[in-house]
């Protein structure tokens, strides 16, 4: 189990290889920008057609001949480096690990990513996502109608990390007739919470510097134990006691001052709290700490001791089925780049404790200082910009299904794993890697081997394009290439990474451990056959990869590992809805692994979305935002628009999907999958779904959407 931190085991292999690079990279560089010359994205024909001077065109006249002159200059020094670079890339190792070390600060904050601490018995949630970026060399990317792949890389780094260092921000509604789990604005948490039938609140767009965020606080003019109207409320009497001093939780002639937790002796008083008027009411029975707010906190002043946690519909103090989970990461005090309002670095990370930590964070109405300000690591006096947005993702359930669903414009918060395909371009990788390091401490990237491996292998001219980041601690890892390529993808070296990772330690010291596999298969049309033994191939590596990974080292004694997950994600090529693709959907990945969107072979869930994208509309004001393209998501018209269907014998395959009248089949070809299975996980352990979203985050910067899933794992214990 040992994690390749270089790309080669000497320092002299990693001089020669710079070395010989450095002679190959400038006719690389110039017959990139020479191709790309040559192919115009919808967004430049569109800036060229608009050019009354035709300065666009003359450039590209001038540079073209340029590129062309220098590339020939060229040539002869590529030629050398490759001959020294070549050979090499034979014992090339075929990935590298990398990860964030601490300074001093984070170190004593105690800002390490996720961290890996006690197991506890009622399990935890992890959250998992998977994207394809499209990030090849520019003339190729120009093909899907992508191009400024280098700065197309650092921006898709930026919104990943920017998506999931928001605060996660929840209400339950504890209702027999409302199940559903809603984003709050931070609006409604400074003003206070109000019981209504929707809560599907949009604030408005708010803009803050790099400072703590300006939130001006409303008046309170409900009370926020009853609803307006109410006559028998013990904090707010009726207009005829406006004047009595008797304390509402106490009789006639009761002390007021020693034992009542409402009128304790010498506390200042509060504008917000409807009791006091003061900030500094720590005893006060509505303003709490957040030590006191636990489920298993008894001291209610209308029910005494020993009474259940449950909130009573008779207590006047409590307002019953209603809870607030916020999960917010702590501020990082240095930001590296000026030109990003992002708080969050690598080594942060947000509430990793159960999956019910943050509902007990805050399990009353409102909780701890005025102002909406929450203490210890729930805190929005430190938001992110972009954690204040316009749409907040409308989550919903459909049917009898058992988790929420929703297209989001944002990645989810608290991401704890990403998966990304097509990480192709080697200066993308690292402009990526250093943005996603900022949230991610452990990252597997550089995936796959280049040129020639044995005799009879076809040369790679790009490595597998995969990329995997973690905020948990990778154990182990390894990576399978696909022999079976065919065409332009035999071209690169696309195949499977597999990773071990440690989320836990359980009581009896053992480890808890999860497994990741990220994989990129076949894309030609036609070639079924090829993804069906690729397919055969992921699962076989997969159970060996599991086995071996498990076997503890020679002559040591430890625990077995305890398995809490086992998550495929990735880029399949092929959907759940083409007649083309029935011999991909009918196999036996699907029996071993669950498809959270699928009802069948042939038949996805009402609600799953397509994730390819048309590249011709990509630079339309329509979708060209994350929020305006989750909107055409939304629509079943704009997905008509603007998502890639299954083709049609009456039509064109290459011809373009823009206002076409035939009927289509489903909501677009679902190509990116997140697949999970429950039989290597522990016994009687169970696996429950939380939400799934399709995510609009990469409007612009890609062909694909997004998938992202909430996955919780439960061990059937009770916390002692």
């Amino acid at each position: 189990m040992v994690l390749h931190i270089t790309p080669y085991t000497s320092a002299c292999l990693h001089f020669l290889d710079g070395l010989s690079w450095s002679l190959v990279f400038p006719c690389y560089w110039l017959l990139d920008r020479l191709l790309a010359s040559c192919v115009a994205t919808s967004l430049e024909k569109r800036q060229r057609s608009q050019d009354l001077c035709s300065f666009l065109t003359l450039c590209l006249l001038i540079t073209a001949p340029l590129y062309l002159l220098l590339l020939l200059v060229s040539l002869p020094f590529a030629l050398l480096g490759f001959i020294i670079w070549a050979p090499l890339q034979a014992i090339r190792q075929p990935y590298l690990y990398t990860y964030c070390r601490l300074d001093k600060h984070q170190a004593e904050q105690g800002q390490a990513g996720a961290g890996v601490g006690e197991w506890r018995p009622q399990g935890k949630s992890f959250c998992f996502s998977s994207a394809n970026v499209c990030l090849l060399p520019d003339s190729l990317a120009r093909f899907n109608n992508l191009s400024d792949t280098h700065r197309r890389a650092r921006e898709v780094g930026k919104r990943i990390r920017n998506g999931a260092s928001r605060p996660q921000i929840k209400i339950y509604i504890d209702s027999p007739t409302n199940t559903s789990i809603s984003a709050a604005s931070f609006s409604s948490l400074a003003t206070g919470f109000r019981r209504t039938s929707s809560l599907d609140h949009r604030p408005d767009q708010t803009h803050t510097t790099n400072g703590p965020a300006d939130t001006e606080v409303e008046p309170l003019n409900e009370c926020p134990v009853h609803t307006s109207g109410a006559t028998d409320c013990p904090v707010h009497p009726t207009a005829g006691h406006q004047g009595s001093s008797e304390c509402p939780l106490h009789s006639d002639g009761a002390d007021t001052t020693a034992d009542c937790p409402l009128h304790t002796a010498g506390a200042n008083n509060s504008s917000d709290c409807p009791v006091h008027t003061s900030a500094e009411a720590p005893d006060c029975a509505l303003h709490s700490t957040g030590s006191q707010s636990g489920p298993g906190h008894h001291d209610c002043p209308m029910h005494g001791e020993g009474t259940q946690p449950k909130p009573s519909q008779d207590c006047p103090l409590h307002t019953s089925g209603v809870q607030i989970s916020i999960s917010a990461p702590e501020p990082d005090p240095q930001d590296e780049e000026a030109e990003t309002v992002n708080h969050r670095t690598g080594e942060t990370g947000g509430d990793m404790g159960s999956m019910t930590a943050s509902r007990e964070s805050l399990a009353r109405y409102h909780g701890g200082d005025s102002g909406g300000v929450i203490s210890s690591n729930n805190t929005l006096s430190h938001v992110p910009r972009t954690s204040i947005f316009k749409r907040p993702g409308r989550k919903r359930r459909h049917g009898d299904e058992t988790f929420d669903h929703e297209i989001s414009a944002f990645f989810p918060a608290n991401l704890d794993f990403l998966a990304l395909q097509e990480v192709f371009d080697h200066g993308s990788t690292t402009r990526l890697r250093r943005q996603l390091h900022r949230y991610f401490p452990y990252v597997l990237s550089d995936v796959g081997r280049y040129g020639w491996k044995g005799c009879c292998s076809r040369f790679k001219f790009l490595n597998s394009g995969l990329m995997l980041a973690s905020r948990y601690p990778i154990l182990d890892a390894r990576y399978e290439c696909y022999p079976n390529g065919r065409g332009e993808d035999a071209l690169a070296a696309k195949g499977a990474l597999f990773a071990k990772v440690h989320v836990g330690t359980s009581h009896q010291e053992q480890r808890v451990v999860g497994y990741l596999t990220c994989t990129h298969l076949h894309a030609i049309e036609g070639d079924a056959s090829v993804r069906c033994e690729q397919l055969d191939l992921l699962l076989q590596w997969g159970a060996e990869f599991r086995q071996s990974s498990s076997q503890p080292p020679e002559g040591e004694k430890v625990l077995e590992d305890l398995v809490a997950f086992d998550v495929i994600l990735g880029d399949l090529n092929f959907d759940n809805c083409s007649s083309e693709d029935k011999l991909e959907q009918q196999h036996a990945l699907f029996t071993q692994y669950k498809d959270p969107c699928r009802l069948g072979p042939g038949e996805d869930k009402p609600w799953a979305l397509g994730t390819l994208l048309d590249p011709s509309g990509l630079y339309d004001d329509e979708v060209s935002s994350p929020e305006s393209l989750q909107k055409m998501m939304e629509n079943e018209e704009g997905r008509k628009e603007y998502l890639v269907f299954p083709p049609s014998k009456s039509q064109c395959p290459a011809s373009s999907q823009k206002g076409r009248k035939i009927p289509l089949k489903g909501n677009g070809r679902r190509i990116d999958y997140i697949l999970y299975s429950d039989e290597s996980v522990q016994q009687d352990w169970k696996l429950d779904i939380e939400e799934f979203s399709f995510v609009s985050q990469l409007a612009g910067l890609t062909d694909h959407l997004s998938v992202a899933m909430r996955l919780a794992v439960s061990t059937g214990e009770e916390e002692p």
